[in-house]
């Protein structure tokens, strides 16, 4: 509550969204969906200002109710569960399974907007730990997916190789 406070006070100093979002370390829409909330509302800032806690989430906790998504985002998001579950497949990938899902939802959203709501949806659904170590302190190996082949020159005979991956890690933040 004390951000939407923030907001509406810089917005009654006369400060403009775009500072208003910087002080907050949030969106100018963000910032623009509270204002018009409070313009919507017909209240005065000082009325806002003077309501608890309680009220004030009653006030502007309506907007979020009223935000279900379309039903083109849920059809989407329904599909999320089952491309996650392929994309952990062999030789499988998002442009696959982006047409997959635009052929049965021909109205449905375009490869990158699938792209950007398929990583919101991941990292709510399946959040994962930032690791700090020394650069170069740790090295992670793995097997590089399918199995590749050459020819014997020699033989004719196809001979399938693992491709082994190995990685040193580095820290993203001084040690």
């Amino acid at each position: 509550m004390s951000k939407i406070r923030k907001i509406l006070r810089m917005n009654s100093q006369g400060r403009s969204t775009r500072f208003i979002a910087a002080q907050i370390e949030s969106s100018r829409n963000t910032v623009r969906k509270y204002l018009a909330v409070l313009k919507k509302s017909g209240f005065t800032f000082e009325e806002v200002n003077n309501l608890n806690d309680k009220e004030l989430e009653d006030l502007f906790g309506k907007t979020r109710e009223n935000n279900q998504p379309s039903s083109r985002m849920q059809s989407m998001l329904r599909c999320f569960p089952h491309v996650d579950k392929e994309l952990k497949k062999t030789g499988m990938n998002r442009q696959l399974l982006w047409e997959a899902y635009i052929k049965e939802f021909p109205d449905g959203y375009k490869y990158t907007q699938f792209c950007t709501y398929y990583n919101q949806w991941k990292t709510r659904v399946n959040p994962t730990m930032h690791m700090d170590h020394k650069a170069g302190d740790k090295l992670y190996v793995d097997f590089a997916g399918e199995k590749m082949n050459y020819t014997d020159k020699e033989t004719g005979e196809v001979i399938e190789v693992e491709v082994f991956v190995a990685i040193l890690g580095v820290a993203s933040s001084p040690t």
